[in-house]
């Protein structure tokens, strides 16, 4: 695996910056480890296919959690739903979950509403798979399966590394299960993929995305996870108030936001949902909307940032993160804020 290069432009050295670039080790180590585990599963899975999935997460885990349900739904054809963790631990209600495969993501597998639901899924006879970080904790006791993150101690805030090792694990989970042979090739790559991604420069976005207060991320099928978790990251880190927006969904209203001073960034990816992603970057140029393109689409735009090339489109959406992260790093030091310690925020949030 190829060691990615300092990139000295958004190089400023963060403890989120250098667990950033500690992910295609991870991703290798995770693949490696997990390759067993997730044959078994997928082997269980086939033998007993689920009538349908259940999400559980909160924040960036949640994001990742979007990423597998697209993931599920279009290669495993399983109908995948986001269950809101208060429904069993605020109002106190059982959904029924029999049989269904239930997915928890997590890095610190300590949340009680987390739990609550995990408990609640396994009580009800569901196939509970936690994907979490810490596996001496509560969510890896409570679920039937564990798939570990393999992400090491995360000292930011901000989480990246664990992330990333998310999206590559449910990836794992969902190739091994289907047998694609597509996927499982495209999987051997990830950690050269990451690799490359992290050394890409993508500072030309500094002047217009640091002095935005408000802004669009802009995603569409398996990329809009990583449009979600873009925009986290930038309210976290960067005190930007910005939105995660389908490319869909922008055209029913919301683009009448944007402007000169509400600028719009469009992360995509070389799949079935590109040309209409192009529609949009060519309408909002049109409008005069400052928009900054990384990935696949054409533009023209106000700024085009490079993605790794020839990569799977399924791939994509997960380097396209991992190149966002020193951007996003540079935004916030330029902003005066400290991305390791933002206002107010703790690394281990527990919600009821």
């Amino acid at each position: 695996m190829m060691t990615p290069d300092r990139n000295d432009s958004t190089a400023t050295l963060t403890a989120m910056l250098r667990e950033a670039q500690e992910a295609p080790q991870v991703v290798a180590h995770l693949l490696e480890s997990n390759a067993p585990l997730c044959r078994e599963l997928g082997e269980r899975l086939r033998a007993s296919p689920p009538p349908f999935a259940v999400t559980c997460a909160r924040g960036s885990s949640d994001n990742a959690a979007t990423f597998v349900k697209y993931l599920l739904e279009i290669h495993s054809g399983l109908v995948t739903a986001s269950v809101g963790p208060s429904v069993t631990s605020v109002y106190e209600a059982r959904p029924r979950m029999r049989d269904a495969l239930f997915l928890a993501v997590s890095q610190s597998g300590r949340s009680p509403d987390i739990l609550n639901l995990a408990q609640a899924g396994r009580d009800d006879g569901a196939l509970t798979v936690a994907l979490v970080n810490d596996t001496a904790s509560p969510l890896a006791s409570t679920c039937e399966v564990v798939l570990p993150l393999h992400a090491g101690p995360e000292k930011s805030v901000a989480a990246t590394k664990s992330f990333i090792a998310a999206l590559a694990a449910g990836f794992q989970l969902v190739a091994h299960w289907t047998q694609d042979r597509a996927l499982l090739d495209a999987l051997d790559t990830l950690p050269d993929v990451l690799a490359k991604a992290s050394a890409i420069d993508w500072s030309a976005a500094l002047p217009v995305l640091s002095k935005a207060n408000n802004l669009f991320v802009v995603g569409r099928g398996v990329g809009f996870a990583v449009a979600q978790e873009a925009a986290l990251k930038l309210k976290e880190t960067s005190g930007v108030h910005a939105e995660a927006m389908s490319a869909a969904e922008l055209m029913h209203g919301p683009w009448t936001l944007a402007g000169d001073h509400f600028p719009i960034l469009v992360l995509s990816q070389q799949d079935e949902t590109l040309s209409g992603v192009n529609d949009l970057v060519t309408k909002l140029n049109e409008q005069g909307v400052p928009v900054v393109v990384a990935g696949a689409a054409e533009g023209p735009a106000t700024i085009m940032l490079p993605p790794v090339d020839n990569t799977h489109p399924y791939l994509a959406p997960i380097a396209l993160i991992q190149s966002f992260y020193p951007l996003v790093n540079a935004i916030a030091l330029a902003r005066g804020r400290n991305p390791d310690n933002p206002p107010r925020l703790r690394k281990v949030t527990e919600t009821v």
